[in-house]
């Protein structure tokens, strides 16, 4: 017995053939950075719409800050805040964490096409994952 008897069993296969359960996570407002609620009850996404949630989440996320959550979890990208690297330098080291902090995620097969920019004290991140359930894009502002 789950102790989430919402998260079915119905179950994907990754490259190494190894199966993991269908990945599922309490819908997002984006906008609002709240959980999404229908009728009174948080409202459930699945596959690539949970994974959008999951990295939203992770870049979000200091990493080594909170201790509810595995060192694994998060992004390092504010480590970049104040130090004297070049504009390019910046931006490479940038991408490096955000692809770092989203390959942890077993759903995640790839992911490309990073786009960074800095406007007014905010970092603008836009990609392409691919995804056991096939390729979808982000959009995230941190």
């Amino acid at each position: 017995m789950s102790l989430f008897p919402f998260f079915g069993d119905t179950a994907a296969e990754t490259e190494s053939g190894a199966e993991l359960p269908l990945y599922k996570e309490v819908a997002w407002d984006f906008e609002n950075n709240v959980p999404r609620l229908k009728n009174g009850e948080y409202e459930i996404a699945a596959e690539n719409k949970a994974i959008k949630t999951w990295v939203y989440k992770a870049l979000k996320t200091e990493r080594f800050r909170y201790l509810i959550y595995s060192w694994n979890f998060g992004s390092e990208i504010d480590s970049l805040i104040g130090q004297s690297y070049t504009p390019n330098l910046t931006k490479a080291e940038c991408i490096r964490y955000i692809e770092e902090a989203l390959l942890i995620n077993p759903y995640i097969k790839a992911v490309t096409e990073v786009e960074v920019s800095f406007s007014e004290g905010h970092l603008s991140v836009s990609g392409h994952l691919e995804t056991i359930y096939g390729e979808t894009e982000i959009e995230v502002s941190v």
